[in-house]
């Protein structure tokens, strides 16, 4: 004996075991039992097998006749044994049976299950809805199967126009388009970057990552509204000093100048000068809403999309010639061995005598004319006591770390000769020394301003942001801990606040501590244990990371851009790890498979075999260790 029952929607027939009165025990071909409720049992039979049984049934059932079915069905509830001896003429046989169940419930639309074998016939306007659903899928399951087609050819299908910008990064994985693209996807094998690019979606992959990023962070555009400025600072007191800023040439956001005096033969007083717009950006203004919104200045190569409004970077920037109000600190040290005797900090307003341009004057300003009281240089009674001091600053840093910094990394800015979105345009990699002189001096006096007035706030108690680094794991926190690379006792970013969101905030607090004093955190726009400055840590970190991790990758694309137009096909390296190499003519960081095992810093020669701007990587091979 065999019975045919329902398990989870699927028609199963097995042999019979053994009988219960709510229960019995089947078998199945394997020889596997299992126990099934009675109630799921829909009849058993002698004749034929279970497996001969449904592969017929299956047959049979698909030359039933729904319409016709559904036209003599009555329009009640019905049993299926009765509906089959209708329709066959005859007492129906288990195989009648099971093939009218199959045929019964693949038509959803003509007929509604009611029970354990029991239908009833859709009414007739449910049904021509039901058909009209249908017919609309299958037209739809067609159009989609084109538009597949079609991207499968290599032909982007104009319905998908539109819309096809959005599949990267947001698509809508619920309509046909994007499903006809998927399925296109899973038919080449390839990622959906690639399939776009081939179809024309973007001219190339530089407009597709600009486009990514800009679409997806800057939907409104990157340019402020234009904003009103006003005189802030004005009633600041003068001083008029001799200031000279050091940036690169296409610096627009100049935060920085240094002055110096010499009181005597064995002192310096160094004044470090940084742009202020804390004076237009109380917390909770509108300016500080668009700051914080953007929490840096994100640059890449040959542009750069700033934190702030272009005026009130213009209101604020140290530009020659123009008086401006600045937070200055004043450091006095010792000649000799560079220890600090003073500090004062305070706002006025000074007037920068000269942006100067480290990659105009580099070449010019070396260590050795420095060091030579005969050799001419440009600047030299503002350059020279200013690196003698910079250098016994260095070598305190130096004797607390436990050995000499290493800073003679070679870094390069790119120079973009036309428009930075036009990848024909040309690149040039021009290199720069980070232990140049200028470059050195600059750090040298940044980091003594933000660990002085680091300083200031844990000494009145003032909250701020602060980066330290400890066990090589660097962080920011408003805990003021040290920093060991540095070799600080505590260190916060306030140098740049024209382009960091971060500086701009300790600005602020560093404000308050210069004029408060104690009761600075009384007063200070941020009070002790405020919360807002954790969701501020949090926000810069993420969204720093997210700028840095940009400026990087079109690094890398423009130093692939770079080695195409010189026809570069074999290129210098050294090890760093493993496989990993750095080119010694670039930025640029890849793999070698198949790369013997070498030493760090080794020297090799590799052949060049192919690009991909996509992937943003080369395909080198070893030629020969150097």
């Amino acid at each position: 004996m065999y019975v045919l029952y329902e398990d989870t929607g699927k028609l199963k027939a097995e042999t019979l075991f053994s009988e219960a009165e709510t229960s019995l025990q089947v078998e199945s071909a394997s020889g596997k039992r299992s126990k099934i409720k009675r109630n799921t049992v829909l009849f058993t039979f002698e004749q034929p097998a279970p497996d001969v049984l449904l592969s017929q049934a299956e047959a049979l059932a698909a030359t039933l006749d729904i319409p016709f079915l559904w036209e003599c069905a009555p329009q009640q509830e019905f049993e299926v044994a009765s509906l089959a001896e209708d329709y066959f003429g005859h007492a129906p046989g288990a195989l009648e049976k099971t093939a009218l169940l199959m045929a019964l419930s693949a038509a959803p639309a003509y007929f509604h299950r009611r029970g354990r074998g029991t239908y009833r016939p859709a009414p007739p306007d449910i049904l021509q809805a039901a058909l009209a659903a249908i017919e609309k899928k299958r037209r739809q399951a067609e159009l989609q199967q084109q538009w597949t087609d079609d991207l499968v050819a290599g032909k982007l299908p104009e319905a998908l126009q539109p819309v096809a910008r959005s599949f990267l990064d947001h698509p809508d994985k619920n309509t046909q388009e994007w499903k006809a693209f998927d399925a296109a996807l899973q038919q080449l094998n390839v990622s959906a970057d690639k399939l776009l690019l081939t179809l024309g979606v973007w001219p190339n992959p530089l407009a597709m990552r600009r486009e990514r990023f800009l679409s997806t962070h800057f939907p409104k555009g990157t340019e402020w509204p234009p904003v009103a400025t006003q005189p802030w600072g004005a009633d600041l007191p003068q001083n008029d000093i001799e200031v000279y800023s050091v940036d690169d040439s296409s610096t627009i956001e100049i935060d920085d100048a240094l002055s110096v005096t010499l009181p005597d033969d064995g002192t310096i007083r160094v004044g470090i000068h940084i742009a202020v717009p804390s004076l237009a950006i109380p917390r909770g203004s509108e300016f500080d809403d668009m700051a914080r919104t953007r929490m840096s200045t994100v640059y890449m190569p040959g542009e750069k999309i700033p934190m702030l409004p272009r005026e009130l970077i213009a209101a604020f920037s140290l530009d020659e010639g123009q008086w401006r109000p600045a937070l200055s600190l004043y450091v006095t040290g010792r000649m000799e061995d560079g220890e600090i005797l003073q500090t004062e900090t305070r706002l006025e307003r000074i007037r920068v005598t000269g942006n100067l341009r480290h990659d105009v004057l580099n070449n010019e300003i070396t260590e050795a004319a420095l060091t030579d009281p005969s050799a001419t240089v440009p600047y030299a009674h503002w350059l020279r006591p200013l690196w003698h001091f910079a250098l016994k600053r260095t070598a305190v840093r130096d004797h607390v770390r436990g050995r000499p910094e290493n800073n003679d990394r070679v870094e390069y800015s790119f120079e973009i000769e036309g428009p930075p979105d036009d990848p024909n345009s040309i690149v040039q990699l021009i290199p720069r020394q980070r232990n140049a002189p200028l470059e050195r001096l600059v750090a040298e006096y940044m980091i003594l301003a933000n660990s002085q007035w680091a300083a200031l706030l844990a000494q009145h108690g003032v909250p701020g942001i602060f980066r330290s680094q400890q066990m090589g794991r660097t962080r920011m926190s408003t805990q003021p801990l040290p920093h060991e690379s540095i070799a600080v006792q505590q260190y916060a970013w306030a140098t740049s606040p024209l382009r960091r969101y971060v500086d701009l905030i300790n600005q602020g607090q560093i404000m308050a501590a210069a004029e408060h004093g104690v009761s600075a955190r009384l007063v200070a726009p941020f009070k002790p244990k405020d919360a807002d400055l954790y969701a501020i840590i949090g926000a810069f970190d993420s969204q720093y990371t997210l700028w840095g991790d940009f400026q990087s990758s079109m690094e890398r694309y423009w130093c692939i851009r770079w080695l195409q137009q010189q026809r570069i096909k074999e290129v210098g390296a050294y090890v760093l790890r493993d496989n990993l190499v750095r080119l010694s003519c670039a930025p640029f960081v890849t793999r070698i498979n198949g790369m013997p095992a070498m030493e760090r810093g080794d020297a090799v020669v590799l052949d060049i075999l192919g690009y991909d701007e996509l992937d943003l990587d080369i395909d080198c091979r070893l030629h020969e260790a150097a």
